[in-house]
């Protein structure tokens, strides 16, 4: 009973400091994920706190849920009009924009470090997808009222990017713990299974949360429930017949939040506080994950590989594909900027740890401190840019 009171204790006290970090941080203009992942730090084995947590399985499903809640949130907020005009440019940058990212960063790396091809391809999927979490966090809390089309490829971009994202991290994780024979029939059944799955899933799961919560008489504060349940359900029906829970969640609250029903700003108000409050505890448990000792080798090879990314992999990949659809110069500078790193990638590099894959938990340092220079460096610097580029929206 003792033991089951401190760690109450302990888990409100982080609370209550991430809270009061978030303000400070918010006051300085810094991001404020990066605050919860550096109180998780501090709190961590090398910090203060003196907490020794290594537990990967049990970091992989907090993780997953905080991230389905998450995508659940970002998917209530976008509405059909700004997806049937930008559905194109964003689905080529959360799927070729991706892979083209991946491929730049893991060529740097093979070619820079002398990594095998598929080690630094997985490294590079793994750092590839921008956050939702973290782009919508810093969007919203500097209060950027950006030009509607920007905005919306950056929201929907960030909210598809992640099966694609979690497609080849798992593909390559077979590939190298099969030595490196290729199996495309597989992997084309993977890539199907995935994103079909999660087509249909979220298709279907949206509409049937939709039934229920028109035909059901609830009480005022049982439909943010219902919603909870629905996110949930269609997030693990999904991931069990291995397709993808992240489209599923994310398609699933898009059609919730495009429909109408009883209870609607009610539910939107709660998944708006329960995605901070999973948004803080997945950073929290992040910041305690890693042990910072134990990243002084990666420094300078993840420095290269953030140099990389950021300047060079992530422009290229937008360029590519939102110059076809008349995006202008500012618009493609802002968009490639803002493509920020976040829970994801350090999510993503659990899996090769828990897959048994050689190398994994350098992979992992490593995205973390991928992370870590994009929440300082572009995190901080968002709304200047976006002042000096002009694209926020006539007032």
């Amino acid at each position: 009973m003792e033991a089951s009171s401190e760690l109450i204790l302990l888990g409100g006290f982080l609370l209550l400091l991430s809270v009061f970090a978030g303000a400070v941080s918010a006051r300085l203009g810094a991001p404020l994920l990066l605050a919860f992942l550096g109180l998780g730090m501090l709190a961590g084995e090398d910090g203060p706190g003196h907490i020794r947590f290594d537990d990967f399985p049990l970091s992989y499903l907090i993780g997953s849920a905080a991230l389905a809640i998450i995508l659940f949130d970002g998917g209530l907020a976008i509405k059909w009009a700004d997806v049937r005009r930008l559905m194109l440019p964003s689905a080529l940058l959360a799927t070729i924009g991706v892979a083209v990212t991946a491929g730049i960063v893991g060529a740097t790396a093979h070619y820079g470090f002398v990594i095998p091809w598929l080690d630094a391809l997985l490294l590079g999927a793994v750092v590839a997808p921008t956050d939702a979490a973290a782009v919508v966090s810093v969007l919203h809390v500097r209060k950027l009222d950006l030009r509607p089309r920007v905005a919306a490829v950056l929201e929907v971009e960030s909210g598809l990017n992640d099966p694609m994202a979690v497609f080849t991290t798992l593909a390559l994780v077979g590939l190298i713990r099969h030595h490196g024979a290729p199996d495309w029939l597989g992997a084309g059944e993977l890539f199907a299974v995935q994103m079909l799955g999660g087509i249909v899933f979220g298709l279907a799961g949206g509409w049937a949360l939709l039934f229920l919560f028109r035909k059901l008489n609830l009480s005022a504060g049982l439909y943010p429930i219902l919603g909870l349940a629905g996110a949930m359900t269609v997030f693990g029906g999904a991931q069990i017949v291995e397709a993808s829970g992240f489209l599923a969640t994310y398609l699933a609250a898009f059609m919730l939040g495009n429909g109408r029903y009883v209870g609607k700003e009610m539910v939107e108000r709660f998944f708006g506080s329960f995605a901070w409050l999973s948004q803080i505890v997945l950073f929290l448990m992040l910041g305690l994950l890693v042990t910072p000792h134990e990243l002084k080798p990666l420094l300078g090879p993840a420095f290269a590989v953030a140099g990389v990314l950021i300047l060079v992999a992530r422009p290229v990949a937008v360029a590519l594909c939102l110059v076809p659809f008349r995006f202008g110069w500012r618009e493609i500078a802002f968009i490639s900027w803002v493509g920020l790193r976040g829970a994801v990638p350090i999510f993503l590099a659990i899996i090769p740890v828990l897959m048994g894959a050689e190398g994994g938990g350098l992979l992992f340092g490593t995205a973390f401190i991928v992370v870590m220079v994009s929440l300082l460096i572009q995190g901080w610097t968002v709304a200047p840019l976006a002042r000096w580029l002009k694209l926020e929206a006539p007032g």
